[in-house]
């Protein structure tokens, strides 16, 4: 039996699941171009068969294309999934960038399509100029929602300026020792603008030596599942998307456990606070001063 894995609704109505596939961190080519990913694209039809529904992508991992080939011969109703790709490099060009990413991916539309991240942008009317192309990708009901990635406030806050329509969602790194300060997420979702989360499983992959440990076996173990099932469990009962990958699917089975229990508010409780004892980025480490928890 296939486990069912919760959804949360964006504005229009569009139900997005908790737990998405990723296909950067492992999958990433380096360049972006490299050769077509057999191993990748048996993994996803895996993951399909497995219940995923999410599958998140970008121009910038080199994965289109698989992910194209995966849906097609995974049989899967195309209205059960909830694809997401993200513009980078074809920032200066965005209508063209997606209709290249359309292509690969073999889709007609995107459930989700995004800013890869803010630094193409030296003054804001860039960000807007762009954001302005995504609302008209939106309008054309090519994407069936449109968001960011990698945003900070002052980014969202340029953005809004002259949108007409507010970001549905914001990427960006989270998990326990990056939880943000200064009230970042609950201002996001205050602005209706929900939140996914990239490295969930920072602290046991890349911050194994951090305080949270320990209380993640414990926690595991009394669910009889993993530490990372319980990080991914974490995310999920604060509304937040999490994108996790794995190239073991014996792994992904695992997270999917995350739809067969629930944490008790006092495990949330003490995974939150101790987990804003310690702190760890992940991702853009250069662009932060290290003690930079925004």
């Amino acid at each position: 039996m296939k486990s069912k894995i919760p959804t949360i609704e964006l504005r229009d109505g569009q139900k997005m699941p908790l737990l998405a596939f990723g296909t950067g961190t492992a999958w990433y080519k380096d360049d972006g171009k490299g050769p077509f990913n057999k191993e990748l694209k048996n993994m996803l039809k895996h993951a399909l068969d497995t219940g995923i529904r999410h599958i998140d992508a970008a121009e910038a991992y080199g994965t289109e294309e698989e992910i194209g080939v995966a849906i097609r011969e995974s049989g899967v109703d195309r209205q059960e999934l909830f694809v997401t790709t993200k513009v980078q490099q074809g920032i200066s060009d965005i209508p063209r960038a997606f209709e290249e990413s359309l292509a690969k991916l073999q889709l007609d539309y995107v459930d989700l399509y995004m800013i890869h991240w803010p630094y193409f942008a030296e003054e804001d009317a860039e960000l807007q100029r762009a954001w302005n192309a995504l609302e008209a990708i939106y309008k054309q009901g090519r994407a069936k929602a449109i968001g960011v990635a990698n945003y900070l406030r002052p980014h969202i806050e340029a953005t809004l300026k002259t949108a007409t329509i507010v970001p549905m969602v914001n990427q960006i790194e989270h998990h326990p020792y990056l939880q943000r300060a200064n009230d970042y997420v609950p201002w996001l979702q205050s602005q209706g603008i929900r939140m996914e989360a990239f490295s969930p499983l920072t602290p046991i992959t890349e911050a194994q030596d951090g305080p949270l440990s320990s209380h993640l076996m414990k926690i595991a173990a009394k669910h009889n599942v993993s530490t990372g099932a319980v990080l991914l469990r974490w995310q999920i009962q604060k509304d937040i998307v999490a994108i996790t990958t794995t190239t073991k699917k014996e792994r992904l089975e695992d997270y999917m456990k995350v739809g067969s229990f629930a944490l008790t508010a006092e495990e949330m409780k003490l995974i939150t606070e101790v987990g804003l004892t310690y702190h760890y980025r992940s991702w853009g480490v250069k662009r932060f001063a290290p003690d930079d928890r925004t």
